[in-house]
C-alpha cells in the first residue's frame, strides 16, 4: 500500500509494508459552492445577534482579531468580505490584531501573504506583543483572583470581531472562539498562567472536550471579561476550501462549529496500536517542532504502551528558536526530568506546556521524526531522527516478527482518533 502524507508544501509518498493497516482521514467535506455568497449569508444572519451591519456602527472604533501564521486561517479570502461588509466603517477606525499568543510576530511578507496587498495597504496591521506591558490594559479578574492583562487596542475597541478556525485541539479540545483572545492577546504572565502544569496534565484537558474542558472553561472566562461583539469561524478541508462558515455570538457561533467539525474529524477505533504514522498536516501547521507535538499527540491516543509513532514533518522554522521550548528540551536528559522540572511548585515558564506535552508522549511511547532538522536537535528532543520513512517502518515491523497493526494519520490532527471506550 503507498499513501501520500501531508508535508510542508507537498506531500511525502511512503510505502507500507503487508501488515495490519488502517488510514485515517478526516470525512472529506467539498468545499461550498460559493464562499464569499456563504459567507454575506452568515454575518447577515448570525447566530444569536444582530447582523454585522447592524452591529457596527460607522463612527465605532473596531478591533478585528485573527490567527497568526501557524494556522491556516483563509484571512485573504475572509478579511477582505470582512472590510467590504463593514465599508460603512473607514479604513483608519479599523485595527487588524493578529494574535500571536507568545509565538513570534509575522513579517510583513506573511501578513502579506495573510491577507492581500489591498488590506495590508489600507488598515492598520499590528502584532500582539505579549512582551510588552506598556500595549496591554487590566481586563478584568478570574475567579480566582487571578487579573488578566490583555491587548490595549482591543479592551479600548467600541465593537470587537473574532475570527478563527475551528480544529481539534489537544488542550483546548477544538480552536476558535474565543482562543482568538486566550491565549492570542494576553501578557505573557497570562499565557503562562493559563497554561500551567496542572491544567495540562488534567485528562479532560484535551482533543473534543469542550463541556467539561477546564482548559476551554478558563478561554471562554477570559474572554467574557471584555466580551466580543461577533465572531467568525471556519471549518476547512484539506484543500483548506471553507466547509464551513459560523458567525455571531461568540460562544454561540464556535459550539456550532464545534458540532460541525466533531463528526467529520473524529474517529473512534477498537484498539491501540503497535505502529502509528502521523504529520503535522503540512504547512503551515508544520512549520516548527513546537506546533508538530499535535500531530504526534494525536498518535499518541492510539498508540501502545512502548510503541512506536513514525513523525512526517518538514520543520523549516526549526524548533523554533525564539521561547523557551528548545533550551527546555536540551537542560533535561529525560522526558521524566523535564515532567519532574515543570511539575514543581512555583512560577510557570514560557512554553512548559509544549514541552510538558512532548516528554508525556515520549514518556507513553517511542517517537521518530523524519524532518529537516539536524539529528542531535531531534535527539535533544528526546526522539530518533530518521531519514527514510520506509526503512524505519520496516525494521520496526521485522523487530515485531514481520507483522504489526498499523495506522496511518495522513493529515495528523485533522483527524483525531479516540478508543472506543
Amino acid at each position: 500500500m503507498r499513501v501520500s502524507l501531508k508535508y510542508g508544501d507537498g506531500y511525502l509518498a511512503v510505502n507500507l509494508p503487508e501488515s495490519d493497516i488502517d488510514v485515517m482521514e478526516p470525512r472529506y467535506i467539498a468545499g461550498l459552492a460559493d464562499e464569499r455568497a456563504s459567507f454575506i449569508a452568515a454575518v447577515r444572519q448570525p447566530v444569536s445577534v444582530s447582523s454585522l451591519r447592524e452591529t457596527v456602527s460607522a463612527g465605532d472604533r473596531v478591533a478585528v482579531v485573527m490567527p497568526d501564521i501557524t494556522r491556516p486561517f483563509p484571512g485573504n479570502r475572509i478579511v477582505p468580505w470582512l472590510m467590504d461588509e463593514m465599508d460603512h466603517v473607514p479604513p483608519e477606525r479599523v485595527t487588524i490584531i493578529i494574535g500571536t499568543g507568545s509565538h513570534r510576530a509575522c513579517t510583513m511578507d506573511e501578513m502579506t501573504a495573510m491577507l492581500g496587498r489591498d488590506i495590508v495597504s489600507r488598515y492598520r496591521i499590528i502584532n500582539h506583543d505579549a512582551f510588552k506591558p506598556d500595549e496591554l490594559d487590566d481586563a478584568g479578574q478570574l475567579h480566582d483572583g487571578h487579573v488578566v492583562r490583555m491587548n490595549r487596542e482591543y479592551i479600548r475597541a467600541d465593537k470587537r470581531i473574532l475570527l478563527g478556525f475551528v480544529e481539534p485541539h489537544f488542550m483546548a479540545g477544538f480552536s476558535g472562539g474565543y482562543k482568538a483572545v486566550c491565549p492570542g492577546i494576553l501578557g505573557i504572565d497570562d499565557i503562562i498562567y493559563f497554561h500551567g502544569a496542572g491544567m495540562i496534565d488534567d485528562p479532560r484537558s484535551t482533543w473534543g472536550v469542550i463541556k467539561s474542558n477546564p482548559t476551554q472553561c478558563m478561554i471562554r472566562e477570559c474572554g467574557a471579561l471584555q466580551p466580543a461583539d461577533f465572531c467568525i469561524n471556519v471549518t476547512l478541508n484539506r484543500e483548506h476550501r471553507i466547509t464551513g462558515l459560523f458567525a455571531g455570538e461568540p460562544i454561540a457561533c464556535h459550539e456550532a462549529a464545534c458540532r460541525f467539525c466533531r463528526e467529520s474529524a473524529m474517529l473512534s477505533v477498537p484498539d491501540r496500536y503497535d505502529i502509528v504514522i502521523t504529520t503535522n498536516g503540512g504547512y503551515p501547521l508544520d512549520q516548527n517542532l513546537y506546533q508538530t507535538v499535535k500531530g504526534m499527540s494525536a498518535a499518541c491516543r492510539i498508540v501502545r504502551p512502548g510503541g512506536l509513532i513514525l513523525c512526517a514533518s518538514e520543520c523549516r522554522d526549526g524548533f523554533p528558536d525564539h521561547g523557551n521550548f528548545k533550551a527546555l528540551l536540551a537542560a533535561h536528559g529525560s522526558p521524566g526530568g523535564l515532567l519532574a522540572r515543570v511539575r514543581e511548585p512555583g512560577e510557570g515558564i514560557l512554553d512548559q506546556w509544549e514541552a510538558q506535552l512532548l516528554a508525556v508522549i515520549a514518556s507513553h511511547a517511542r517517537v521518530a521524526l523524519y524532518s529537516g532538522l539536524a539529528a542531535e536537535e531531534v535527539t535533544q528532543a528526546y526522539m530518533e531522527a530518521i531519514e527514510d520513512m520506509e526503512l524505519r517502518l520496516a525494521a520496526e515491523v521485522e523487530a515485531l516478527g514481520g507483522r504489526a497493526s498499523i495506522a496511518v494519520l495522513p493529515e495528523g490532527p485533522m483527524t483525531i482518533p479516540y478508543i472506543e471506550d
